[in-house]
């Protein structure tokens, strides 16, 4: 069984890493794997996604065996040409089939035939023209023709450079219902689309080899927070039951906080605040419409939970309306 070993047809392994099959959304090019993209030469493109520096001889051999030197983890290459797939095949864990050439049927193939995982961005046809779904979807046929099924789908706006396009989410979501492969969303060097791309159904995010720190907080945070609202997962051991329920305590206390900040805003309106303006039958309904999104917690669960949630807000914006008149009267000076 060669590296492209499948699961399954909604699951991909590259390295140690699975993509897709409602697994955690990995981030490529971040903590989960990384990516290389060589240029013509042969050498890495600015600011490659594996952190090695240039070959002093800046071969593609040279090159690729500085990257898996400097990172243990899953690392996919994306090759200038076909004269770089010996190098990817060396060293690699998965093959990344550019935009710029995703097009060439003869490319497709002959990346398939390494036995690699292939990541198969949306192609960039001869005149400029981005790949239709369906001409997308042909190329994975041609990967399948070569007998690699361990196909993962990208979306990265069709486009020959990554970082100057946006992801078409619809048309992404349309290839993951058709092809029922595991999908990535490419974000370039631009963050602001990783929720979105989360929340339309992306396995993971492929954020540009030279994105800033920005754009990779960006996409961590939608993998962990975004992903735990929108993705039910099935963990099958401790580890991964425990991973899952980091991410979930992470969401939590993302709306934790923007709950104290709304409760706060409401202190400041309400005409009596504090413990003495509580509304305990505005809170029965609002435990009673929780226990509609929660049956298996209930009314009798959730309503300890909500009044210790409530209570620390009452608690916090006191302590705080404390902190503003000390501060008031220190600036008055003494009497």
């Amino acid at each position: 069984m060669t590296k492209a070993a499948q699961l399954e047809r909604d699951a991909v392994r590259i390295g140690d890493l699975v993509i897709g099959a409602g697994l955690p959304v990995v981030v490529v090019g971040g903590r989960d794997a990384r990516w290389l993209r060589l240029r013509g030469d042969g050498g890495p493109s600015s600011g490659d996604g594996a952190g090695a520096a240039p070959s002093p001889d800046d071969t593609a051999d040279a090159t690729v065996a500085a990257a898996r030197a400097s990172w243990a983890g899953p690392l996919l290459v994306e090759p200038a040409s076909a004269a770089d797939l010996p190098a990817v095949a060396r060293y690699a864990d998965g093959v990344v089939v550019g935009a710029a050439w995703a097009g060439d049927p003869g490319l497709v193939r002959a990346a398939a035939r390494l036995g690699l995982p292939v990541v198969l961005q949306r192609g960039v046809l001869p005149g400029g023209r981005a790949a239709t779904l369906q001409e997308w979807l042909t190329a994975v046929d041609d990967c399948v023709a070569e007998g690699n099924g361990a196909v993962v789908l990208c979306e990265s706006g069709g486009r020959g450079e990554p970082e100057d396009a946006a992801p078409d989410l619809g048309l992404m979501r349309a290839a993951r219902e058709r092809a029922g492969r595991p999908v990535l969303a490419g974000l370039g060097g631009d963050g602001a689309l990783a929720g979105a791309a989360v929340a339309a159904g992306a396995d993971g995010l492929l954020v540009g080899p030279a994105a800033p720190d920005a754009t990779l907080a960006a996409a961590h945070e939608a993998a962990t927070v975004m992903a735990a609202l929108v993705r039910r997962e099935n963990p099958e051991t401790l580890k991964a039951a425990r991973a899952a329920i980091d991410r979930v305590d992470a969401a939590l206390a993302t709306l934790l906080e923007r709950r104290v900040a709304l409760a706060g805003r409401i202190q400041r309106l309400k005409p009596v605040g504090g413990f003495r303006g509580r509304d305990m039958e505005r809170e029965r309904r609002l435990v009673e419409a929780m226990a509609r999104r929660a049956p298996s917690l209930g009314v009798g669960l959730l309503a300890p939970i909500m009044n210790a949630v409530i209570e620390a807000g009452l608690r916090l914006h006191a302590a705080r309306r404390e902190d503003r008149s000390d501060a008031e009267g220190d600036a008055a000076g003494p009497e």
